[in-house]
């Protein structure tokens, strides 16, 4: 019986440290997600009325592309480019910003339109359906 004494104490001792750990992470986590909800970037969707944007061909919007990623890299890590939706006369870009100002300095610099820069104020997908 004495010669499980130290497996059990062995095994106490790691179920304990599994334990502590946990807790630390749980606490780890919160303060994670409290500091990331202090730091997220607001989020903007831009409207460019670009007649015959559906018909640009993949070299075009190449060049539209390297232009707008030129003029981020000059304005800083401050404003985000997520992605874009080209329909037939209008491109919708999404952006992450701190403000509707830097977005509409990132459309002049590019020399892009900006005939809309709307603030996203939420986002839902199906799973808000649960």
């Amino acid at each position: 019986m004495d010669s499980h004494k130290p497996y059990c104490l062995a095994i106490f001792l790691l179920i304990n440290s599994i334990l502590f750990l946990v807790r630390m992470n749980n606490e780890a986590l919160a303060l994670f997600k409290y500091n990331l909800k202090l730091k997220v970037m607001p989020k903007y969707v831009i409207e460019r009325e670009i007649p015959g944007a559906g018909k640009l061909s993949a070299e075009q919007l190449k060049g539209i592309s390297q232009t707008s990623c030129g003029v981020l890299s000059k304005m800083g890590p401050q404003i985000q480019w997520v992605q874009s939706y080209v329909t037939t006369d209008k491109i919708y870009c999404v952006y992450n910003a701190p403000n509707e100002e830097m977005v509409r300095e990132h459309a002049r610099q590019g020399g892009f339109p900006a005939n809309s820069v709307s603030r996203v104020s939420s986002i839902i997908d199906p799973t808000t359906a649960e």
